[in-house]
């Protein structure tokens, strides 16, 4: 089976590790070095500028192939229109991990990666330099932000001396890179995003499919992010809620996978405000969004056909307007013709929007790049396996 359906369930197997590391955190010395007790919080909302075609530098976060510990970083320097692979290893001398699996900016300074079989939170600097490590919330899967704090969503059941039940979402202090407290969520958490001082999780419930200990997860818990308990739990009435999450102002994008047999993928529009979802018969595996809109491309697998299908849309999160399309024809023909997408990902700097394609997720994938008109920035730049989650940064 092709990695690409690892991205939606090889994970789904790693219920089979048995021998969890527990290490401790780094010397207080060393990731001091990284934060700040006050900065800002620049991860919830795009600022978009004005439509000029501007190239940006991006970190690409290459999740190589589980348990081959070969996830490596590449660097589009825009410049150059040209790319650094084995970026990671080059600046520090060492391996990235095993499995990245989310790359978030916390804040001017510095850079989170969550890197899911080495039971790692990695920090950088901009400049790819590492500067710190958080490595007891092991098997994390993805990030959020509040500029003070570091929210990670994880599917096991240890944090540090605690033990849980189902996941857990852990709250990190940026200034000491120590976890500070959890908070138990559903059954193998996936995507999290802060709104107005609350936490969204979407619980998926994966490892039901080789477990066979609990259903699928259907349900979103939102953790009051300052004494991190739940203050509730919205039921979206569909299942396995997989994949990343986009945010727009209150609303949220979220991937809903089904079981690849007899329920179909949705996508999932949540009001944070009023708790309203709106749900639509597509998925939306890939999404981004510009402050606006959502951008997706949805993965659809079947174990009827072992096929997939794609569905490349835009949506309005105000009116519920759904469009065939992505920014313009050229840009849309281009995703089109893409083998196995596997990330997409909107500048919140330029507009800009990149793409890439895992090809034969064995050998390496390749970055795309279009401006918001639909003009091409770059020709296709080869980079590494699975290029799975893109980071635009300042120079």
């Amino acid at each position: 089976m092709a990695y690409a359906r690892a991205k939606v369930h090889i994970d789904i197997k790693m219920y089979n590790m048995k021998n969890i590391r527990y290490l401790p955190i780094l010397l207080l010395l060393i990731q001091t070095s990284c934060g700040h007790d006050e900065v800002e919080n620049i991860d919830p909302q795009p600022e978009m500028p004005a439509d000029t075609v501007v190239l940006d530098n991006l970190i690409i976060c290459n999740e190589g192939n589980w348990q081959s510990d070969n996830g490596q970083l590449s660097y589009f320097d825009a410049s150059t229109a040209t790319v650094t692979n084995k970026w990671f290893r080059q600046v520090n001398g060492m391996k990235l991990g095993d499995t990245p699996n989310d790359i978030i900016q916390v804040n001017d300074t510095l850079i989170a990666i969550a890197i899911n079989w080495s039971n790692i939170i990695q920090y950088i600097h901009p400049d790819g330099v590492a500067c710190g490590a958080t490595e007891n919330v092991p098997n994390n899967r993805k990030m959020c932000t509040d500029g003070k704090y570091l929210y990670v969503t994880s599917y096991a059941h240890k944090c540090g001396d605690r033990t849980f039940e189902k996941g857990y979402v852990a709250k990190i202090d940026i200034g000491t890179l120590q976890v500070v407290a959890a908070c138990e969520v559903g059954w193998e958490p996936e995507g999290v995003k802060y709104y107005g001082g609350k936490l969204y999780v979407a619980n998926s419930g994966g490892y039901s499919f080789s477990e066979m200990t609990h259903d699928y997860e259907s349900t979103i818990s939102v953790v009051d992010a300052r004494d991190m308990v739940i203050e509730k739990t919205i039921d979206t009435g569909c299942i396995n809620l997989y994949g990343e999450i986009s945010q727009a102002g209150k609303y949220l994008c979220i991937n809903a996978a089904g079981d690849y047999y007899e329920e179909a993928a949705h996508t999932i529009i949540v009001d944070c405000e009023t708790d309203r979802v709106s749900v639509l018969e597509f998925p939306s595996t890939y999404n981004t969004t510009d402050g606006k809109r959502f951008y997706t491309i949805g993965s659809e697998f079947s174990y009827y056909t072992g096929e997939y299908k794609y569905h490349i849309h835009t949506i309005d999160p105000e009116t519920m307007e759904v469009r065939d399309e992505i920014y313009s024809d050229e840009v849309t023909e281009k995703i089109k013709g893409l083998t196995s997408p596997y990330e997409l990902y909107i500048s919140p700097y330029t507009g800009s929007i990149y793409f890439t394609d895992a090809k034969s997720f064995a050998t390496a994938g390749y970055l795309y790049g279009y401006s918001k008109n639909g003009e091409e920035l770059f020709e296709g730049q080869k980079v590494y396996i699975n290029p799975g989650h893109i980071l635009a940064v300042k120079e």
